[in-house]
């Protein structure tokens, strides 16, 4: 199946549009967070209490959250899983100022002495979660650390296979592709969980890995002799257009592919999937204009220059 197969379109025409569009989605984002407080951490990382209740029959949010209340006005209540199973999940942040043990151990009794009171009906408790602030910033460590260790490995690797510039260039676009999903993680309500930063991870690699097929087609357009004489940016603008097909198909079924978590695989899975649909989507479009943009900029090649070296190039062949 070929599309785009003879696609011939300027997108590096609009690579400062591009730019300017990515930084104002950033700046606002940012404010947003920084309005917010910061960005929504789950208790993973944070420190509290997750229990997950399976009730006989279907009991809404709203008859759960009035009973939560009255333990703590922090807590967060939410479907879980499977609607048909009735499960509801309560996640409780740490109280600062409180011994944790005690603190998380006494929140879980509360609150299913605090469901029992309010007759909600009958229910079990399928799961529970209790996780220390110790733990919770060791995993928020590891998390950073982790994302570092991708971006630095993935810089070398490009820099060695392909030039420094182009390093840059995926990158920077790898980046771009983490804060904007950043930001409509926190637009839409979600909180930062090990789910969420395994979908960072995954959608970092998947960025990459489509931006460097866009830069091995460049490399391959540069050796041969009838594109010698032609600046990076055409060369850039050409390989894109090559490789859309690819671009395009993949991150098709790939959206799929997690449209289809978002949609059966439950709450457990909805951040993941969520996280995972948006940087498909971003790293896509960082593909096309911003890693290519950046590598443009970065090797500094006009049109002119390399018509001027053109130019001179049979003169000095004949000087030899």
């Amino acid at each position: 199946m070929r599309i785009f197969a003879n696609a011939n379109y300027n997108f590096i025409r609009w690579r400062w549009h591009a730019l300017i569009v990515s930084l104002v989605l950033i700046w606002v984002g940012v404010a947003t967070i920084f309005i917010k407080g910061g960005i929504p951490r789950g208790i993973e990382f944070t420190g509290g209490t997750a229990i997950v209740f399976r009730f006989a029959q279907a009991t809404g949010e709203d008859v759960v959250r009035r009973a939560v209340d009255k333990v703590s006005k922090e807590a967060v209540v939410q479907q879980y899983g499977n609607p048909a199973d009735h499960e509801i999940v309560v996640r409780v942040p740490m109280r600062p100022g409180v011994e944790q043990g005690r603190s998380l151990e006494e929140d879980a009794r509360k609150i299913d002495e605090a469901l029992r009171a309010e007759n909600v009906g009958q229910f079990e408790i399928r799961s529970r979660d209790i996780i220390g602030p110790v733990m919770g910033q060791d995993y928020t460590s590891k998390g950073i650390w982790a994302t570092v260790a991708a971006l630095g490995g993935m810089l070398v690797y490009i820099a060695f296979r392909f030039r420094f510039t182009f390093a840059v260039g995926a990158v920077v676009a790898a980046f771009h592709d983490i804060l904007i999903t950043l930001v409509f993680l926190t637009w839409f309500g979600y909180d930062l969980t090990l789910n969420i930063i395994a979908a960072l991870l995954t959608i970092t690699g998947y960025s990459v890995n489509d931006t460097i097929v866009v830069f091995d087609r460049v490399r391959e357009n540069q050796r041969l002799p009838q594109n010698r004489r032609e600046p990076l940016d055409q060369i850039v603008n050409k390989s894109v257009n090559q490789t859309l097909g690819r671009t395009v198909i993949t991150s098709g079924v790939t959206f799929l592919a997690v449209f289809s978590l978002y949609v059966f695989g439950g709450e457990v899975l909805r951040g993941f999937a969520f996280t995972m649909m948006v940087g498909v989507i971003t790293g896509t479009y960082s593909t096309v204009f911003i890693a290519a943009a950046i590598a443009i900029i970065l090797s500094r090649r006009p049109a002119a220059q390399v018509q001027a070296t053109t130019q001179t190039t049979p003169r000095a062949r004949r000087r030899a």
